[in-house]
């Protein structure tokens, strides 16, 4: 059960504290490792062929790497007293959640909508999605923050949860550096395709399951939604394999269904047009109220998520 508190802790944590700025964090020496590792690879590689090799000893590299530093210095620790280790590891279980920091950038959009200030809330939400801002209205706006929270909910929340519960902190921390590794690498653009496939392609594996997971439980809160557990299993099962992800279009078309809105449809990227099919039935347009629901589904699915993988561990061990 030891493992249990821990992560019942760093969640804790995570809901007080969020991500100060003022705390070293793993994420960043594991962005600083893989640029440096990128560096090196295209030094070295110059053809597609190689390039793409290189991909995959940049993901041996780099996710095996952060286990075993991980392993190690808990290894180090506990050796030199039980609390330090447990402090160490609740504090690196910690660093792998992101509950309080996706609600925080959530609420910052809704809170300059809620006073109508477009234009700040068109700056707010362009800090956390990678599509064009600047004119969108307030039902594109709320649509980005919803698709981003909803998507978000697993990469931040679930997967860092799932793997912790099954590995602890070296494991979930070797999630977070899949995670980095997606969003440092993983495009599809020229300069990345080859060198960033297989960070991409790892990346919709090792979240297979926890997007699934999630799905399952986006059911078992969907009685509590607005649209209910009918619409929510409906537009899932219609829309979910519509999204370009695996993984992201479960919960989307889950969130799309609970709260009666459709998500997708045109985005524009460095003013190039983007059109993505659409998931759940426009009932109503969606509005700054929706983002505030958004943020509800996802602490009722990380609340679901924390009782179930205890429960699991304890029937299981």
């Amino acid at each position: 059960m030891m493992l249990v508190y821990l992560i019942i802790a760093a969640l804790v944590l995570d809901l007080l504290l969020g991500d100060p700025r003022n705390l070293p964090h793993p994420v960043v020496l594991i962005g600083k490792s893989i640029a440096w590792c990128e560096t090196k690879i295209r030094y070295f590689c110059a053809s597609p062929r190689s390039l793409q090799w290189g991909g995959v000893l940049l993901v041996v590299v780099i996710v095996g790497g952060t286990y075993l530093v991980v392993w190690g210095l808990l290894k180090v620790c506990y050796h030199i007293h039980p609390w330090v280790g447990i402090a160490l590891e609740i504090w690196l279980l910690y660093t792998s959640l992101a509950v309080k920091s996706l609600h925080q950038h959530a609420a910052a959009v809704a809170v300059p909508l809620a006073q109508q200030d477009l234009v700040t809330a068109r700056v707010k939400v362009g800090m956390i999605v990678g599509r064009d801002t600047d004119r969108l209205d307030e039902g594109e706006v709320t649509r980005a923050v919803v698709e981003t929270v909803a998507e978000n909910t697993i990469d931040g929340i679930i997967s860092p949860l799932f793997y912790a519960f099954i590995g602890g902190a070296p494991l979930a921390l070797a999630y977070k550096a899949v995670n980095t590794l997606d969003s440092m690498v993983g495009y599809k653009e020229a300069r990345y395709r080859d060198v960033g496939m297989a960070s991409a392609k790892f990346d919709d594996l090792v979240n297979y399951l926890p997007a699934r997971l999630t799905g399952l439980l986006m059911l078992l809160i969907a009685p509590f939604t607005p649209g209910g557990l009918k619409r929510v299993w409906q537009t899932m099962k219609r829309d979910a394999r519509k999204h370009p992800s695996p993984n992201g279009g479960i919960i989307e078309a889950g969130v799309a269904g609970a709260l009666g809105v459709q998500l997708g449809g045109l985005n524009y990227y460095f003013g190039e047009p983007s059109e993505r099919a659409t998931m759940g039935e426009p009932l109503q347009p969606l509005r700054m109220v929706h983002i505030h629901q958004t943020i509800a589904i996802m602490y009722g699915i990380t609340l679901a998520a924390t009782v179930l993988g205890a429960i699991l561990y304890t029937l299981i061990l």
